[in-house]
């Protein structure tokens, strides 16, 4: 068997009562998984957490991995859904 999930640490950034950052200075995570807010400009919410499990959700249900930083020609994960 071989685990799916592992971290979504990125809502470890925030203190109880954060729930937005408006920048950070060190990025974490897979490309694929990065909301794109995140992945282009660096802001960081707790959604980006929401939005990594739901790519993972898709991968698992549609049985396909989200390729879309690697692989140019094939059709992505969030297109193909």
């Amino acid at each position: 068997m071989v685990p799916k999930i592992s971290d979504f640490g990125m809502a470890k950034l925030f203190a109880r009562d954060e729930t937005e950052a408006t920048s950070t200075t060190n990025m974490v995570g897979t490309f694929g998984y990065m909301p794109p807010e995140y992945a282009i400009d660096r802001i960081c919410s707790v959604k980006s957490d929401v939005f990594s499990f739901g790519v993972l959700l898709l991968e698992i249900i549609a049985g396909k991995r989200n390729n879309e930083f690697l692989y140019y020609n094939e059709e992505s994960l969030l297109f193909y859904a």
